[in-house]
């Protein structure tokens, strides 16, 4: 497969809420309360991209996923109950969302390869991220991809996991 992963554009705002809405509703359905309380919405995605934050998994034109991705941005993980592994630099993302016709094909995976590749080339070797408790999907797809449990954050009164990997070479 030949996948694109760069930067999303607000013409690609539309499409990419409609794979944040089928991801909102797998939640539902696999019982879990994460993003089961308005957030994420059309405006949060809309602000992602204006700030630059917004990227696109793609195949062709087709959007496959999307993610947001920053870098030393999260507040919350300053209060983290554990420890995380490094102190330095970092890269975070939220919103990983894999459209329901691929889902199955291993596309977070290759969705958090990109974002190892994105954080390398801007010279950090942290990647954290959190997920609610109840995302066992997510969770899955941290363990496979070599990403270290560290504790619970707090988001909007809530607690969830938080996890990091540490880079020390591009992947193969």
């Amino acid at each position: 497969m030949n996948y694109t992963f760069r930067k999303a554009s607000l013409e690609e705002q539309s499409a990419i809420w409609d794979i944040l809405t089928q991801a909102i509703q797998r939640r539902k359905e696999d019982g879990s309360k994460q993003w089961q309380d308005g957030y994420p919405n059309p405006a949060v995605v809309k602000a992602d991209i204006e700030n630059g934050h917004g990227y696109v998994l793609t195949e062709g034109d087709e959007i496959l996923g999307y993610v947001a991705i920053l870098i030393n941005d999260e507040p919350a993980y300053a209060d983290i109950d554990g420890k995380w592994l490094t102190d330095g630099d970092f890269v975070v993302y939220h919103r990983v969302a894999i459209s329901e016709k691929h889902i199955g094909k291993g596309l977070s995976k290759v969705m958090l390869n990109f974002i190892d590749d994105f954080a390398l080339q801007h010279g950090i070797t942290s990647v954290k991220a959190d997920t609610n408790f109840d995302n066992a999907r997510m969770m899955g797809a941290f363990e496979k991809s070599g990403y270290v449990y560290c504790g619970e954050v707090f988001f909007r009164g809530a607690p969830r996991k938080a996890y990091e990997k540490v880079l020390t070479h591009p992947h193969v």
